[in-house]
């Protein structure tokens, strides 16, 4: 008898010990879209890897900047940007606040407002960003977000027609993303 109860206890600890167990956080993967890119004529493509709260996102976007966030005497300047950045969220499950930092390629052109000349430039930036995942159903979600990114690297005073553009030190950012987890 003495055996049975002891085999009973056991094989309760072990279940009691099993269910207390955390589960192993999984390696998940998720799309974004960002409606931006789209509003002003271009693409968004972001796809990121993660585990826990941590994430890596990779990006690629097309903007036509409109000319009132341009430079006085420019117009028409298209950013084609690459990104890779690392986030981390403050609660598990891809939801509420997240916080990112990486660094930001952008492969641009301008021109003047009299377009007779098109300039093509480059430069790198760092990239802090801050946004909120708002579960919709299950694995889709909104996200709000801004960021600014420093210039650090490039082409600076680019000669268009008789003038010269430089890209700002400071660029903000805002927009808002949708996106979906497995």
């Amino acid at each position: 008898m003495v055996k049975y109860c002891l085999l009973l206890v056991s094989l309760f600890l072990s279940l009691y010990a099993q269910a207390q167990e955390k589960q192993a956080a999984k390696v998940q993967f998720g799309l974004e879209l960002d409606a931006l890119p789209y509003a002003t004529g271009g693409y968004f493509g972001g796809a990121w890897i993660g585990k826990d709260v941590w994430r890596i996102r990779a990006l690629t976007a097309f903007v036509k900047k409109p000319d009132w966030s341009t430079e006085k005497d420019f117009s028409n300047h298209q950013v084609h940007a690459y990104a890779l950045l690392l986030d981390r969220f403050l609660q598990k499950d891809w939801k509420g606040w997240w916080i990112g930092a990486g660094v930001v390629y952008w492969n641009s052109s301008i021109q003047t407002d009299a377009r007779l000349q098109t300039a093509k430039f480059n430069n790198v930036l760092l990239n802090g960003s801050l946004g909120y995942n708002f579960t919709l159903y299950k694995h889709l979600y909104l996200s709000p977000w801004g960021s600014l990114s420093l210039r650090v690297a490039g082409d600076k005073n680019v000669a268009v027609d008789d003038k010269r553009f430089t890209l700002p030190l400071v660029n903000p950012e805002a927009s808002l993303k949708l996106g979906y987890y497995f």
